[in-house]
């Protein structure tokens, strides 16, 4: 399909209307007014499975950057949404940034119990948001965007094997915290393409969205890491004994630590890439139903649905 935002004439009896702009005119992104609030007084501290220390400080960690990496996202996209001409893209932007701020405010949420429990996710919240703030003054719109593009293909990566792989759905010991990042992860499924199709749109060129996954896809993972490592030390149950032993090993174990992920991130930087290779239309159905279907798991959660 060629993307752009002009034709040429007419054909006689169809509408003159500009070409396509998205991969999929009927990719549904439905913004869900959600909250988890009421729920968040009972998580544990380690709530990950067995009480397992390094789990718990990873998905920490990530919440603790998705308030103000979200808002980054609404505003790189939303900078372009005025040169949107197809109106199914418009409508999926529009989607997408209701649906970023929806995960922005759960995730602030979330970080404020994790701040109650000992998790520095308030100050994590802080950093990122000025380091954010920085960047944004010397990148251009387009390099901003082309970070977000790369960036959700992270998020879809890693939902996808949320929603696909029981043993990551395990390793959330605490259904609070497991339901919070299922709905998150069928969001992410379902705007996935969103970001990607703009930056295409716009005319985003391959050798930028490239570049800016390869300094992301080292950045970002190595960064994380350095902030599971410090803030597993500081925690008093680093200390008892056998307890960060068996947590590496878990961890290795895990599906988290697989070449097929590394290779579905890498696929990225393949030619002509685009997040709707990977068809996960029946995955996102399967979990739309599970999640808020007429018996959904998070019904209750849900105060309206648009």
């Amino acid at each position: 399909m060629t993307l752009g935002t002009t034709t040429g004439p007419a054909a006689p009896g169809r509408y003159d209307r500009p070409m396509p702009q998205t991969s999929n005119a009927t990719r549904d992104v439905p913004t869900r007014r959600i909250s988890f609030d009421e729920a968040l007084a009972t998580i544990p501290k380690h709530f990950a499975t067995d009480g397992d220390l390094i789990l718990s400080h990873l998905a920490a960690a990530l919440s603790a950057v998705f308030p103000d990496g979200e808002d980054f996202f609404v505003k790189s996209v939303r900078n372009y949404r005025d040169k949107i001409t197809d109106p199914d893209l418009k409508r999926q932007v529009n989607g997408f940034i209701g649906q970023e701020s929806m995960h922005g405010r759960v995730h602030r949420a979330f970080n404020d119990r994790l701040d109650e429990l000992g998790y520095p996710t308030k100050m994590t919240e802080r950093r990122t948001r000025w380091m954010l703030k920085q960047q944004s003054k010397v990148m251009s719109k387009q390099r901003q965007l082309a970070v977000t593009a790369a960036l959700e293909h992270f998020t879809a990566t890693l939902a996808e094997l949320l929603l696909s792989n029981p043993d990551a759905r395990n390793l959330f010991g605490d259904d609070v915290v497991r339901e919070i990042f299922l709905w998150h992860a069928l969001e992410e499924s379902e705007h996935k393409a969103v970001a990607f199709d703009v930056y295409r749109a716009v005319g985003g060129s391959e050798r930028l969205r490239v570049w800016t996954m390869n300094t992301i896809r080292f950045g970002f993972v190595i960064g994380t890491a350095i902030q599971v490592v410090i803030t597993v030390l500081l925690d008093p149950a680093s200390r008892q004994r056998g307890v960060l032993r068996k947590s590496v090993a878990n961890f290795r174990r895990s599906p988290l630590w697989s070449r097929e992920l590394w290779a579905q991130l890498r696929d990225y930087n393949r030619p002509d890439f685009h997040p709707d290779d990977q068809n996960t239309d029946e995955l996102v159905a399967t979990w739309r139903a599970e999640l808020f279907g007429d018996s959904g798991l998070l019904n209750d959660k849900l105060a309206a649905a648009s």
